[in-house]
């Protein structure tokens, strides 16, 4: 199967947010578009992609969901290529092997104010910690608009620069190859500047908001982590910000002023199966940005 940029989508607000942001960056990536709709359950009750369409008595909800979704996003995004498929199977599993598959796997993400801030279901919190694969959570609020600088007029659209990529680093780190890959390249082809936040404790110090300045020597071990990447991607600006306290919260801060928040996710298996880490799980119910996790071992 060629490279795609896959999003699961189930007719909820926030599988439909995912599916516009995902199209945009499949187009980002210049490779097509994969929504599929995972399990046999029957989507959300939902605002149909196409205004025009009518469901009939008895039609199969999740194939007009899927039409729905291909014929609008046609639409929206003349020129990219969709494929659009019903997958069988239990959905958390389904969508791992997707993300397996794909450069991406986009799902949505409900954000604070909504259901306590938790992710919409387990389904994307399973797909989190077992995925081989980068995911990137959306959330339904999301507005591609805000993503982008503001102009002279104080007015952000699709036609202002990109917004920094931020990136949580946490060192000294284990292998995190694939995170600064990722990182690095998305801020390359969104053509904007890379904020790498780094140098926290787990738990919060007196002085929460204090920078490590030792962190950000030409010599310490945040220079020799990003010196490769930086001769890689010479072409994205990086900005180097090591923080002391509670590394979710200056990450959920940080991407109040992003386009893309990257973390990565290292896979942790228990006897109920893999999980997230509390780092990871507070961000993503608390982030403001589009949240990619990106697994590393």
């Amino acid at each position: 199967m060629p490279r795609t940029v896959t999003v699961g989508v189930d007719g909820s607000p926030e599988g439909l947010a995912a599916a516009d942001w995902a199209a945009r960056e499949a187009r980002l990536r210049a490779v097509p578009l994969r929504v599929v709709h995972a399990g046999e359950q029957q989507p959300h009750a939902y605002a149909p992609f196409a205004t025009e369409a009518v469901a009939l008595p008895g039609e199969d909800r999740c194939a007009r969901m899927l039409q729905d979704a291909e014929v609008s996003l046609t639409y929206r995004h003349p020129g990219l290529g969709i494929i659009a498929e019903q997958l069988a199977g239990q959905p958390a599993a389904v969508l791992s092997a997707a993300a397996r598959e794909a450069e991406v796997l986009v799902l949505g993400s409900r954000g604070l104010g909504r259901a306590s801030g938790r992710l919409f279901g387990s389904v994307a919190l399973a797909v989190v910690g077992r995925a081989e694969g980068p995911v990137v959570l959306v959330r339904a609020e999301a507005d591609d608009a805000y993503r982008h600088r503001a102009d002279s007029r104080g007015i952000a659209s699709e036609t202002t620069p990109y917004r920094d990529v931020v990136l949580g680093l946490r060192l000294p780190g284990r292998s995190a190859e694939a995170v600064l890959e990722f990182a690095f390249d998305a801020a390359a082809r969104r053509a904007t500047g890379l904020r790498v936040v780094h140098g926290w404790n787990a738990m919060p110090l007196p002085r929460a908001g204090e920078r490590d300045e030792r962190a950000l020597e030409p010599d310490g071990p945040l220079a020799e982590t990003l010196r490769p990447w930086r001769e890689k991607f010479p072409g994205v600006e990086v900005t180097e910000e090591a923080v002391i306290g509670r590394p979710g919260a200056h990450l959920a801060d940080a991407s109040r002023d992003a386009s893309l928040l990257v973390l990565g996710g290292r896979r942790r298996s228990t006897p109920v199966g893999p999980h997230i880490g509390p780092v990871t799980h507070e961000v993503l119910q608390r982030a403001i940005a589009p949240v990619a996790v990106v697994p590393h071992h």
